[in-house]
């Protein structure tokens, strides 16, 4: 305890960190605050109604937990910070296919970077145009959600500027803190959304264990939570190394290592699990197209069995096919991130070698293998991450917060956190003060994608 308030100590006196710190709170308060102020004609009470009639086992009631509760609320936030990430999600792929987008990424540096983030917000606002239009389709539909007083057209025009307003901002918020706050903004905004949910959940919990009866297992519960999130930042930050040896050359009559270091030792770093959150994203959207099939149907007649088990997350065929989509997506975006043949072409610039493995095609090869062996147990566990949710509450865990047993939404929170613990250990370490841990080092996602930074 001692040791955590001198570790709080050492942070408020550096006056830096500090603002920045205070700053970051500053925006996500605003930010929190915007996720409660309704949209104008919205029947809060009658919303709320028609929202509890309807299930959570589809994407708006993941697009609900990413908000907050904005989305349930029909906020100003409602949209949140999410047409900025799908944004930046097609972006990204586009830098992978098309050569204009990998010219910028690669090859002009900060001007083309500068040109991606422009066009990042374009296609932010055109999505949130198309995205609210949507959403405020969808509260039409709700019955007594919106005043009958209200003129339709001026509900529908004034609310889509106000919600794309309220995105706009929301990634302004974003960049700022990136900026001038601690952590990767667009990151900590679904953070602080998705911490929001949990205090509720984790009480309805509670509550219901204790009625029950069932106060121990209540403490294996959490006993589970605890392991799962260790296992989660282990897999995070878990590396397979590559030593790498830089080729001798001769400096007048001596022969010294072509090393950035003379004696120093350097390695590829091999993540196990370097497409992030991204498989589970994608999986995810895939396997929402049986719900609104099944919606489809359902007007013309009664759907199959079969289609309405993949539209329950509880279900044993949405988790196994859940499960196998998940891992193919890891070996595909994996195989999009890492390239061997840059790799080798790095090396052999560099004058370096892998020990053991000759330069070239072999290299190349050798760092192939090594990727798809390494990617198997990251792309298991993720899988595996996926379908906890629904294990978990197949023991009588209510749904709400058996979804922060995995998914998307503990790995963003482990990978947040362990970001923003890192920024601020490297100002306590410049001003030489202990890190955040007497041992060791907290090592955050550098060079993970996080989330609108190119998760």
């Amino acid at each position: 305890m001692n040791s955590f308030i001198e570790t709080f100590k050492n942070i408020w006196k550096i006056k830096e960190l500090r603002d920045r710190i205070l700053f970051t709170l500053a925006l996500l308060a605003i930010y929190r605050i915007g996720s409660f102020i309704v949209l104008p004609g919205v029947n809060s009470g009658a919303l709320e109604t028609a929202v509890s009639q309807r299930g959570n086992n589809d994407i708006l009631g993941l697009i609900n937990t990413f908000t907050g509760g904005a989305f349930n609320q029909a906020a100003i936030f409602a949209l949140g910070i999410m047409p900025y990430i799908t944004a930046s999600i097609i972006i990204q792929l586009l830098g992978f296919a098309v050569p204009y987008f990998q010219k910028l990424q690669q090859k002009e540096g900060e001007s083309g970077r500068k040109k991606i983030t422009q066009i990042t917000r374009i296609l932010t606002v055109f999505i949130t145009l198309v995205q609210g239009g949507g959403y405020l389709t969808y509260l039409n539909s709700m019955p007594g959600a919106v005043h009958q007083s209200l003129s339709p057209s001026v509900f529908w025009f004034s609310n889509i500027i106000i919600l794309s307003a309220g995105t706009v901002f929301a990634m302004w918020l974003g960049e700022k803190i990136t900026d001038r706050g601690i952590g990767n903004g667009v990151s900590l905004l679904i953070t602080i959304g998705i911490i929001a949910t949990l205090p509720r959940s984790f009480a309805t919990e509670v509550i219901s264990q204790f009625n029950g009866g069932g106060v121990f297992l209540l403490l294996i519960e959490l006993a589970v939570l605890f392991f799962v999130v260790l296992a989660t930042v282990l897999v995070v930050q878990g590396v397979r190394r590559i030593p790498i040896q830089f080729a001798k050359r001769m400096v007048g009559r001596t022969t010294t290592a072509n090393m950035p270091q003379a004696g120093a030792r350097d390695y590829i770093p091999l993540k196990v699990n370097a497409s992030g959150v991204m498989p589970i994203i994608f999986a995810q959207a895939i396997m929402f197209l049986p719900v609104t099939i099944a919606q489809w149907v359902s007007r013309g007649g009664t759907p199959g069995n079969f289609l309405m088990s993949l539209s329950d997350w509880k279900s044993i065929p949405y988790n196994v096919i859940f499960f196998l989509l998940v891992v193919v997506f890891t070996y595909v975006y994996t195989a999009l991130l890492v390239n061997p043949q840059q790799y080798a072409e790095y090396l052999k610039r560099q004058n370096a070698f892998i020990p053991g493995v000759k330069p070239g095609k072999m290299t190349q090869d050798f760092i192939d293998t090594l990727t798809t062996r390494v990617t198997l147990p990251g792309s298991i566990f993720l899988g595996l991450i996926s379908i906890l949710p629904a294990i978990i509450a197949a023991f009588g865990v209510n749904d709400a917060f058996a979804l922060f047993f995995g998914g998307t939404s503990l790995l963003i929170l482990v990978a947040v956190v362990l970001d923003t613990l890192q920024q601020i250990e490297s100002y306590l370490l410049m001003r030489k003060y202990d890190g955040l841990v007497k041992s060791g080092r907290i090592k955050g996602r550098s060079g993970m994608q996080t989330i609108g930074a190119g998760m």
